[in-house]
C-alpha cells in the first residue's frame, strides 16, 4: 500500500514580519522530514490545503498578552468548520513571538492550544529541552507548550535570534517526525 506524503499548513499573523520568519524556520525543519508544507498568512489563507492537510501549526505574536485581534477574527471564522468537526484528528501545534523576554506568551500558546482542542484536534507542544539563555541556545525561552521566540522589537532582519530560528527548524522537524507516526489514511 502506498501513503501519500503528509502535509503540514502552517497559518500565521504576522503585522511586523517576525511571526512569518518564524513559520518560514518552522516549515523548513519539517521539509528536512520530507513533509510537505504549506505556509499561508491568516490574510491569505488557502482552506482547502488547510483542511487536507494532515497537520497544523498556529501561531501569532503576543499583543497585550493574547492573540492579535487579527489572529481572533480567523479563529472565529472557524466555526463552521468546528460544528462539522472537519480538523478533528488533525495534529496542531502553535507558535508565538513577542519584544519582551516574556510578554506573557504562555497565554498566546494557551489560547491556541485551547482552539486546537475545541476543533478536537491533537497536540503536540515542544519537548526540547533548553540548553542555556544564550542567543544561540535552543529553547532559551524554556518553554514546553509550544515555541516561545523573541524579537526585542529590533528588526525582523536581525530578530529573532539565531538560537530561536534553529529551535524553529527543531521544531518543524519534530511536528513532521510526529506526523509520520500517526496513521492517517489518505
Amino acid at each position: 500500500m502506498t501513503t501519500l506524503p503528509k502535509s503540514l499548513a502552517i497559518v500565521y499573523h504576522s503585522p511586523y514580519g517576525h511571526t512569518a520568519k518564524v513559520a518560514q524556520y518552522i516549515a523548513k525543519g519539517a521539509a528536512q522530514i520530507g513533509v510537505t508544507t504549506h505556509v499561508m498568512s491568516i490574510e491569505h489563507v488557502d482552506w482547502d490545503k488547510l483542511d487536507q492537510a494532515h497537520g497544523i501549526v498556529l501561531g501569532c505574536p503576543t499583543y497585550m498578552g493574547s492573540v492579535t485581534g487579527q489572529f481572533k477574527m480567523f479563529m472565529d471564522s472557524t466555526s463552521k468548520r468546528w460544528i462539522n468537526r472537519l480538523w478533528q484528528g488533525k495534529l496542531a501545534a502553535g507558535f508565538t513571538n513577542s519584544g519582551g523576554l516574556s510578554g506573557d506568551k504562555l497565554s498566546v500558546l494557551q489560547q491556541i492550544n485551547l482552539f486546537a482542542m475545541q476543533h478536537g484536534m491533537l497536540w503536540t507542544g515542544l519537548p526540547l529541552l533548553s540548553t542555556g539563555q544564550k542567543d544561540t541556545d535552543l529553547n532559551r525561552l524554556a518553554s514546553h507548550l509550544g515555541l516561545m521566540t523573541q524579537s526585542n522589537n529590533a528588526p525582523v532582519e536581525i530578530t529573532p535570534p539565531q538560537g530561536d530560528l534553529d529551535t524553529a527548524i527543531w521544531f518543524g522537524e519534530y511536528i513532521a517526525l510526529m506526523l509520520n507516526r500517526l496513521n492517517h489514511s489518505a
